[in-house]
Formats: structure tokens, sequence, C-alpha cells
């Protein structure tokens, strides 16, 4: 097997990179693509796509979607403190090398391949790279159970997190759904719909080629105001989310309130036929429980008459557990260069276990389900 590095995933075959992706609308040859020809990774970003390619008689039969990185913001999982101990002892923690899905914290494959020879090919590759390339550490995040299968070996140090996901047994209605709630829950669900109903707005929702050059604007207005008020700068620019329409419509879902003829506020979703996933929201006009009608009771909604399984709701946010999300583990792989600084992470990472542990079993007491 041949293993080298590209400069781009636009470069690429889309055709061989999708069958490598299977179907997942966030690894797609469209969506990365998307990343690198609207300027949201790239030069001067922080984000150098490097993807690593494995052949195997000329033929493309893995493939990871890697990053050089000259910092840690996008990722949601946290090593600024890995990267201060580094400096502490004048050593340089950046560039290190990233394999993810860039602003994204949804598990799927990093390892991109249908033959588990292969996906641990690679795993050995990207050590290789790393020392090759003089770089502090390689680091998998949000990996698939058959891409960890093939990290769980020596030199990698495993850290674990919490996301939270709603699950769709197949309700017939909302209704339905709001049943299986306690009472409590239920009841607090239906007032903050009420509430946003009776102050005047009305939700709509727009798939794919529905959602205009209008539309899109307007969403990245929203977009902004949400960093602006956190005091953060947006990692997205305009045109990604314009492209985005355009390369994958049978993937996005956007959700708009409308109030007194203009819109006020927006949440944009990506699907496929077995996932929902809850991205982007933001709102120009303050309403109560505006941000929950948007961002998971429409998109419940959505999830029950397509018959969507999962709705991913990314990183953070206890309230999700309120609206019927639960709790499930995560994980990222890391491999440092340092020998030092690899034993202090892999006894990091160890310790944080218990922790993560005790806060899943916190959050599966809370959970918002009648018991059976």
């Amino acid at each position: 097997m041949e293993v080298t590095i590209a400069q781009s995933v636009r470069d690429l075959d889309s055709t061989q990179w999708n069958a490598l992706s299977a179907g997942s609308p966030l690894l797609s040859h469209a969506f990365l693509g998307a990343l690198e020809q609207s300027g949201s990774v790239g030069e001067g970003t922080g984000w150098q796509p490097m993807p690593l390619l494995c052949r195997q008689h000329g033929k493309l039969v893995g493939a990871v979607p890697l990053y050089l990185k000259h910092h840690s913001y996008g990722e949601y999982v946290f090593d600024w403190s890995w990267a201060e101990a580094y400096g502490q002892h004048g050593l340089e923690y950046y560039p290190k090398l990233v394999a993810a899905v860039p602003f994204t914290p949804i598990t799927g494959a990093r390892l991109l391949s249908q033959d588990a020879a292969v996906r641990k090919h690679m795993a050995e590759a990207l050590r290789d790279v790393m020392l090759q390339l003089q770089l502090s550490s390689v680091h998998i995040l949000f990996p698939d159970p058959e891409s960890a299968e093939a990290l769980n070996a020596p030199g990698w140090s495993r850290r674990q997190g919490v996301q939270f996901r709603w699950q769709n047994p197949g309700f017939a209605s909302f209704d339905e759904f709001l049943l299986t709630l306690t009472h409590d829950k239920r009841k607090k669900i239906r007032q903050e719909r009420r509430k946003v109903a009776a102050s005047g707005v009305i939700c709509r929702r727009l798939r794919g080629h529905e959602i205009t050059e209008r539309e899109w604007n307007f969403f990245y207005k929203c977009y902004l105001n949400t960093y602006l008020e956190h005091h953060s700068k947006p990692y997205l620019t305009q045109a990604f989310f314009h492209e985005l329409g355009k390369c994958l419509p049978d993937n996005v879902m956007l959700v708009l309130a409308e109030y007194e003829g203009r819109y006020i506020g927006a949440a944009l979703n990506l699907y496929d036929q077995h996932s929902l996933y809850g991205r982007y929201w933001g709102a120009l006009v303050y309403v109560p429980n505006l941000h929950f009608e948007l961002c998971y009771y429409q998109a419940q909604e959505f999830c029950i008459e397509t018959g969507i399984r999962f709705f991913e709701g990314g990183a953070q946010g206890e309230h999700k557990l309120a609206r019927g999300f639960m709790p499930r583990e995560t994980c990222s792989f890391h491999q440092m260069a340092h020998p030092e600084f690899a034993a202090a992470v892999s006894q990091f990472t160890t310790r944080e276990q218990t922790g993560i542990a005790h806060y899943q079993q916190e959050l599966d007491e809370r959970q918002p389900y009648r018991k059976a």
C-alpha cells in the first residue's frame, strides 16, 4: 500500500472519495470541497488541508480528512492546556495534525476505508507523517467505532467525551413523542411552543433548492450575530453557505422564523436518510423560547415526518436533556511525538475518564423519559 499526502480534497476524484465516505454528507467531497473553495479552510485560516491517501495497486482504498493546524479553534476537543504546557517547556505545540471535519463536532469515519487492514495501515501512517514533518502531535477527533478500533493501539491516548442525541423509534407525531416524556418535561415543552406561537412567530422549513439567495443571505446575518453575541469570530464565510446550498441541496434543511412578514431567526441542519445534524442558528430579534423551537422542536418534527432516526445535537448543552436528548459517549485519539508529554497526556486522559463516567451517570439519572 502506498500512502501519499494531497494538498486539497478538491483536487481529488469526487466519485472515489465519496465511495470511501459511505454517503455521509459531512464527509462528502462536496462538503469538504465547499470549505476549501469558500476560504473557510486553507491559507490564513489555520486549517491547511492535507488529506492522507492510501492506494493499493494504484486504486484509492483509503483516505483521511487531515489538516495541518496552527491553533486549536473549531475542534471541540480542547487541548489548550497541552499547548500551554509545551510552551512552558520551551517547545512548539503548533503546527499539529488533526483528522476531523472542520468546525463539526459529530462522530463519523475518520479513517475512510471499508477494509480494517487499510484503516490500521493509515493509523500507523499518521504517526509516520507526524515524525517526518517534525510536528508535536496528531489528533483524531470524533471517530466512529471502526476508526476507533484501528486507533486502539500503542502510542494512542483515548480521550472520552459526552454529547446528546435524540432518537426517533418511529413516532407517528410530535405528540406521540411527548407522551414518552415525564409529565413535567412534556408540560414545559408544550408551554414553550405555545408561547412562541402566541407571539405571532410563524416557522417555515425549507429544503435544498427551496432556499433562495435571499434566505441564505438572511441566515448568514443570523450566523454572524450569534458569534457577535458571544464576542467571538465566525469560522465560516458567507460563500460557504451559498456553495453548500448548490452542492448538497438534498442534504440541507433551513428553519426560518417569520414575524409580521419579515424573517427574524433561522437554524440550519444537514441530514441524510438516517440522521439529522443540528449545526448553526441565530436570531436578530429576541423572542422567548425561539431557540428551542427553531433548533429542536422543528427539527424533531422534521425527523418524525421524514422517518429520520437520529438527531445529533452536537457538543455541549445540558438543556438538550429536557428536550428528549440523551447523553452518549464520544471519543478522540491523541499521539504526541515527545515521549514525556506522551506519558503525561496518557495519564491525564486516564484520570479524565473517571470524571466523564461520573458525569454521564449523573445525566442518565436525570433522563426526561417516563420509566417503563
